[in-house]
């Protein structure tokens, strides 16, 4: 067995070799080391921390865009979606809308109805009923006169009307039943009592009371039609009465909380006062509202759209171009209906299509954002705002099918 001798440094002894290992094995960081170490990991934590901060930031942006985004297409939504029906009154067509009528009209409007008057037997005459069925569309620029339910408007903002008859039958499927005391329009499809003035009436009275303007649906026998209320036979579809005001206050909850917001008054039975109801919010958020209206004035001929005469046809055996009614198509540009220039009993019967424009806003500011833009809502332009939220514009053209589809010929 050989063994190796270690061969140690001038001046140092075995002792001194002991000692230096055991110093080597408790090496660690020096200060400077550790310094730089802190530094690096404050550095990466600075690193996350802004990394999270700006993620953060930038979901609570997209949360607010998207919100802004859902909230300006609920809104055209839902006022497409009761427009499109304006001018549905059942089986019931207005004669100065009727092609198959021969004789001059007696039902085109004769003034503007004003869409909050009181409901009674004095005030909803035979007129009136007749400018509410003839004009199923209006916008203001401003409240209505008399139209309390229209408060807080906000400024630089339009009020629109819609007015029909639900499109289902009361009880059946998901429709509201039949109830006593609410209005609905029952249009007779008789003949003999359109033949005596009976063309619709409207009625506060159930089916199962058996109150004044309870129509037949078919004539029964060749004779006059039986006295109002009918007893026996089939009676006609009764449909409830629909009018919304629509417009946008300028606060969601309490008053002053600066959230603009799209509400609706509805005409309802509350107690026993038939009345346009205190306005309900519907969506927050949308801070411009603008109405433009497309007017069918000209008819197929070019002539003027003239309700007091007759139909006169180009050829009146086949039916085709009609001289003196509308075309169903809008005729010129939209127009918008001002306290300045309010539009007419003849323009608004002649309404075919309605231009939307809702402008929506971020409910919450953006600080780092601020709003130097103008935004264009048809004739009228807003803005800039100089503040911190975010906004968009929305629009979109409603042709009212009801109205234009009656007025399509060959």
């Amino acid at each position: 067995m050989t063994t190796l001798n270690r061969t140690l440094p001038p001046g140092r002894t075995k002792a001194d070799s002991c000692c230096m290992t055991a110093r080597q094995a408790q090496g660690g960081f020096t200060l400077i080391e550790l310094m730089v170490a802190i530094v690096l990991g404050m550095l990466i934590v600075l690193a996350l921390t802004t990394l999270f901060v700006n993620i953060s930031r930038t979901n609570s942006e997209m949360a607010k865009t998207n919100a802004q985004i859902e909230n300006g297409r609920f809104a055209m939504q839902l006022l497409e979606g009761d427009i499109v029906h304006g001018g549905y009154w059942g089986w019931h067509v207005p004669q100065f809308d009727d092609m198959t009528i021969t004789g001059v009209p007696d039902d085109a409007p004769s003034a503007v109805p004003d869409p909050c008057l009181a409901y009674n037997a004095t005030n909803w005459t035979t007129a009136y009923q007749n400018n509410l069925i003839a004009i199923p569309i209006q916008s203001y620029d401003s409240a209505p006169a008399g139209c309390a339910v229209v408060a807080n408007k906000q400024a630089n903002t339009d009020v629109l009307v819609v007015r029909h008859a639900q499109t289902c039958l009361p009880g059946v499927g998901s429709c509201e039943i039949d109830t006593a005391g609410k209005l609905y329009l029952q249009p007779s499809s008789c003949e003999l009592e359109i033949a005596g003035g009976q063309r619709y009436r409207l009625n506060t009275t159930g089916f199962s009371t058996l109150g004044t303007g309870l129509h037949q649906r078919n004539c029964v026998g060749t004779g006059s039609p039986q006295a109002l209320p009918i007893v026996s036979g089939t009676f006609a579809d009764k449909r409830k009465f629909i009018s919304s005001i629509y417009y946008i206050r300028d606060y969601a909850v309490t008053v002053g909380d600066g959230i603009p917001t799209l509400v609706r008054s509805q005409f309802d039975l509350s107690g026993a006062t038939l009345a346009h109801q205190a306005a309900v919010p519907l969506i927050e958020g949308i801070e411009g509202f603008r109405v433009e209206f497309g007017i069918d004035s000209i008819g197929d001929a070019g002539t003027v759209v003239d309700y007091t005469k007759a139909a006169a046809w180009a050829d009146p055996l086949n039916r085709n171009k009609l001289l003196n009614r509308g075309d169903g198509i809008p005729d010129g540009a939209f127009v918008s209906c001002t306290t300045a220039v309010p539009c007419t009993a003849n323009q608004l019967a002649n309404v075919v299509a309605v231009k939307l424009y809702v402008l929506a806003r971020n409910r919450e500011s953006t600080v780092s954002h601020t709003d130097g833009r103008t935004y264009t809502l048809g004739a009228t332009t807003l803005g800039p705002f100089n503040d911190h939220y975010k906004r968009h514009v929305f629009s979109t053209t409603v042709r009212l099918t009801n109205i234009s589809g009656r007025r399509e010929t060959p």
